[in-house]
């Protein structure tokens, strides 16, 4: 009938403004996450910004693996250009709490790994971090723990 919007307008006025709901607050949880990055680092080292907790938290992933982590490896999944990383390498060593070490399968290779005081300070803050977590989240039923973390995961491999 003529006026009438139909089933199909309704459902996709509806999934658009579903979708700005989600994006605004995706923007928020973004804006949020670039804060606590700041402040988490700064519980790593008082002069270790934003980008240097990015880097440590890569290469502390890394490492868990082996000897280390290569610094194109760490660029390569962070999306970064190389000199960058290649600064904030250069500025989380000077901080002591990185180093490079020899790569064991190619001589002339070096590998980042975190030194003894760089896994410390970065293990205490997961460990507060997981913590403050912890007190967010058991207010929260199992069964949406449960989706939130399915659907988290769906986004990210969808955004990849």
């Amino acid at each position: 009938m003529p006026g009438q919007v139909s089933d199909e307008s309704a459902t996709g006025e509806r999934s658009e403004v579903l979708v700005a709901a989600i994006e605004l607050e995706l923007s928020a949880l973004f804006r949020r996450s670039r804060s606590a990055s700041l402040r988490l680092a700064r519980r790593v080292h008082p002069e270790m910004d934003a980008a240097g907790y990015a880097l440590i938290s890569q290469i502390e992933l890394g490492t868990g693996s082996g000897a280390g982590v290569r610094a194109s490896d760490v660029a390569q999944v962070l999306g970064l250009d190389k000199s960058t990383v290649s600064r904030g390498i250069t500025q989380l060593e000077s901080l002591g709490l990185i180093e490079r070490v020899g790569d064991p399968d190619d001589g002339r290779a070096r590998l980042l790994r975190l030194t003894a005081t760089g896994a410390e300070r970065y293990e205490a803050m997961r460990t507060q971090r997981q913590t403050e977590f912890r007190a967010i989240l058991d207010r929260w039923n199992p069964t949406d723990l449960a989706d939130l973390g399915r659907l988290l995961t769906r986004l990210n491999t969808d955004l990849g």
